[in-house]
């Protein structure tokens, strides 16, 4: 089930974050469940049998809807929110509101796929965030997953900021979505396996998950990541314990798979007639459940290198700077062969999504 990102009353495309329709100015929100943007009226939507209101976020930009019974009148991703600035902080909250926003793309790629979300409330172990940021007092933020919850700092939302951590740490590339969907990987790798066999064959691929992460963490700090690092991994932060290979090789199957979705929402295709490299046209699909790794993969590195060069040809750097060698390929495959495996159909992950809603405020 992908979005339909349209105004309701011009037709007019918009983006997922939008609130006011820039064509017309009416007024708008997106409902998750039909995937659509519904036109606010009086400050509500009458849709069938169902009355949905804006999320009592949307003065910090969350443009979702909810039912009239949410809890605190939260949307779904604003649920999974556990803690996060003052409400005195006007300026972390501004942060959080681009975070926020990161994250409600986050949660529609997953529900696309069919994973499943628990929120914090419901189970202990569930998907929950702590936004917080650094700025605020000066208190440090341990960035990172532990036990379903998933801190990141605000601060990293400041472009500065985050590009001069970038440069620090080595990395190609770094957003707050990017960083998301790695955090994310961590929490779901531990969801998706559940039986000795697929761990052993993690274990196989990415190594032992046990092996002390605080002894890696501090060789990687003092040594680095291996010179022939690229051989084998797709980045240098994966090389550094099991658990963070496999945190971004998940996190890389979400670059891919969303970009590719988008591509083929917005009907973007490769013209096999107008190219004399290719033989074939190049037509990215909305979905890969049913397609093997290799199909995903020979589409992705058509459409990388179509997307690199309309990058380069506006003076930025390439919008995926990164190779997919032969060991990466058998970790992306293993990846999607274990979230393939996991679909839940859209009621399914809607009951859990409302699990014990009622019991929390």
């Amino acid at each position: 089930m992908t979005s339909q990102p349209h105004c309701p009353s011009c037709r007019r495309f918009v983006y997922l974050d939008t609130l006011t329709c820039p064509r017309c100015g009416a007024d708008i929100g997106y409902d998750v469940v039909t995937r659509r943007f519904h036109l606010l009226v009086s400050g509500r939507v009458d849709l069938d049998e169902r009355q949905l209101y804006p999320c009592s976020n949307r003065e910090w930009s969350c443009n979702w809807l909810v039912q009239d019974d949410a809890p605190a009148g939260r949307c779904f991703s604003c649920r999974l929110t556990r803690r996060k600035p003052d409400a005195d902080d006007t300026i972390a909250l501004e942060k959080l509101a681009k975070t926020e926003e990161a994250k409600r793309r986050l949660i529609l790629q997953l529900s696309d796929l069919g994973l499943p979300i628990t929120p914090w409330d419901a189970r202990e172990g569930g998907l929950g965030f702590d936004l917080l940021s650094s700025l605020s007092d000066g208190s440090r933020v341990v960035i990172g997953h532990s036990r379903g919850i998933i801190t990141i700092d605000l601060a990293e939302s400041l472009d500065d900021r985050r590009e001069a951590l970038r440069v620090r740490l080595g990395e190609p590339y770094r957003t707050i979505l990017g960083h998301l969907r790695h955090e994310v990987g961590h929490y779901f790798q531990n969801v998706l396996i559940t039986d000795e066999a697929t761990w052993a064959r993690c274990r196989e691929l990415f190594g032992d998950e046990r092996t002390s992460y605080q002894d890696a963490l501090k060789h990687h700090y003092s040594v680095g990541a291996p010179a022939d690092w690229h051989t084998r991994f797709i980045s240098e932060y994966a090389t550094m314990h099991p658990w963070e290979d496999f945190a971004e090789t998940f996190a890389h199957y979400l670059h891919i798979t969303g970009t590719l979705q988008t591509a083929a929402v917005l009907g973007v295709h490769l013209d096999a007639a107008v190219s004399p490299v290719r033989t074939a046209d190049v037509k990215p699909r909305e979905s890969y459940e049913e397609q093997s790794i290799e199909r995903l993969l020979e589409d992705w590195e058509w459409m990388s290198e179509a997307f690199n060069r309309i990058n380069r040809s506006m003076g930025f750097g390439d919008l995926y700077p990164f190779d997919i060698v032969g060991p990466v390929e058998e970790k992306l495959a293993f990846v999607h062969a274990i979230v393939t495996a996991a679909p839940l159909s859209f009621a399914e992950q809607y009951a859990l999504a409302r699990a014990d809603e009622g019991e929390h405020g």
